[in-house]
C-alpha cells in the first residue's frame, strides 16, 4: 500500500524524536490526570470489547475512562488533536495512511504492535469449501466458473460478495473484480454493518448456500473454521487510492501488523497508563476469544470485557502492575 505520509523508517525516527521530546517534558513518573482517557468505539465486535477491557484495565490503575463513539478512518485526526486519546487496533492493511499521515502532521505517536498478525480479506467459511461449491478454492480463479452457486435474490443472478461497509475499504473490492476480469459473473453488496455478515454466515449455512463474506483475523471465526480466497499477491500501489489502475487492482490483500496509536500528551497527562499502554500485546487467540463473546456467545461487549478481564489476570495484570511497582 502506498503510505502517502512517510516512511515506515521515518516514521520510527519521527516517533523516536517525539518520545524524547515528551519524556524530556514529563520528567519522573508522576501521578496521573484526573483526566478520562477517552478511547474510540467503532463498529467490530474485537475492537470494541478490546477497548472496554484497556478501559478497565485504566481503571484498575484509578484512572478515569471515557468511550467516544468515532468513524474508522476519522480516529486518525481525533487521537492527533486530543479528541481522542489512544486507539488500541491500528490495522495495517486498512489504516496504515491515515496513522502515518497523522504522525506526519503531528499530535499522534505510534504505541507499539500487538502480537497478532492480521489479514482482512474476502473468503468462505470452510464448508463451502467441504461442500465443493466452488472447486479450486482457495485458488482465486476458481471463481470464474462456480458463480452460480453464489448467487442471492438480490444479485441478478451474479454470484454475491458480501463486503463490509464500504466506509471500511470505499471500492477496493468493486475495483477487484474488475481488475480480475469478474464483474460479469459477480458483483459486490455492501453491509450495513459489520454484524451483518455473521448473519449472512449463518443464513448460508441453515440454507445450505455458498457465500463469500469480507471476514478478517484476528477473529472470532478463526476457530470455527474460514478460509482466505488467495488472490494475486498485493504490492505497494495496487489499488487504486494508492495510484493503481484496473490493470493492477486484482491483487490481494497484505498480511501486516497491528498497532497502538495515542496522542503525543498521553505520556505527560497519564504516565502510568501509557506506559501500561504500551506494554498491552493481544495474541490471534486472544483477540478473537474477545470477539467470540458477543459474536457467539451473546454477550454485551461491556459484560465481555469483564469476563475477559476475570478469566484473563495473568496475561494482563503483570501490565498494570509492574508500573505501579516502579511509580511507588
Amino acid at each position: 500500500m502506498r503510505i502517502q505520509a512517510i516512511s515506515r523508517q521515518a516514521a520510527r525516527g519521527l516517533f523516536t524524536a517525539t518520545a524524547m521530546a515528551v519524556a524530556s517534558v514529563a520528567g519522573p513518573v508522576s501521578a496521573d490526570s484526573s483526566e478520562p482517557i477517552k478511547i474510540p468505539i467503532k463498529n467490530w465486535s474485537s475492537q470494541i470489547v478490546m477497548a472496554h477491557v484497556i478501559g478497565g484495565m485504566f481503571e484498575e490503575m484509578g484512572s478515569r475512562v471515557e468511550y467516544v463513539p468515532v468513524d474508522n478512518q476519522a480516529a486518525f485526526e481525533a487521537i492527533r488533536n486530543g479528541d481522542l486519546t489512544i486507539g488500541h487496533e491500528v490495522w495495517q492493511a486498512t489504516h496504515q495512511n491515515a496513522f502515518y499521515n497523522a504522525m506526519e502532521k503531528g499530535g499522534l505517536i505510534d504505541a507499539g504492535t500487538h502480537a497478532a498478525e492480521t489479514l482482512e480479506e474476502m473468503g468462505v467459511p470452510n464448508w463451502v469449501i467441504e461442500q465443493d461449491l466452488c472447486p479450486g478454492l482457495p485458488n482465486w480463479e476458481a471463481l470464474k466458473d462456480c458463480h452460480e452457486n453464489f448467487a442471492t435474490p438480490d444479485s441478478g443472478g451474479k454470484g454475491r460478495w458480501l463486503e463490509g461497509p464500504q466506509s471500511w475499504h470505499g471500492d477496493v473490492m468493486p475495483n477487484r473484480l474488475n481488475g480480475l476480469g469478474l464483474e460479469d459473473k459477480w458483483m459486490v453488496k455492501f453491509a450495513g454493518t459489520g454484524d451483518a455478515l455473521w448473519v449472512e454466515l449463518e443464513a448460508a449455512k441453515k440454507e445450505g448456500r455458498g457465500t463469500i463474506i469480507f471476514n478478517w483475523t484476528p477473529n472470532f471465526t478463526d476457530a470455527e473454521g474460514f478460509t482466505f480466497i488467495e488472490f494475486p499477491p498485493y504490492f505497494d500501489g495496487c489499488r487504486i487510492v494508492d495510484g493503481g489502475d484496473m490493470s493492477t487492482t486484482g491483487c490481494g490483500s497484505p498480511r501486516g501488523w497491528l498497532k497502538k496509536a495515542a496522542n503525543f500528551r498521553f505520556p505527560v497527562t497519564h504516565p502510568q497508563a501509557y506506559t501500561a499502554f504500551t506494554k498491552v500485546s493481544f495474541t490471534t487467540d486472544q483477540i478473537g476469544t474477545m470477539a467470540a463473546l458477543v459474536d457467539q456467545d451473546k454477550m454485551t461487549h461491556e459484560d465481555a470485557a469483564k469476563k475477559w478481564l476475570a478469566d484473563n489476570e495473568e496475561v494482563w495484570k503483570p501490565w498494570t502492575a509492574s508500573v505501579l511497582e516502579e511509580a511507588n
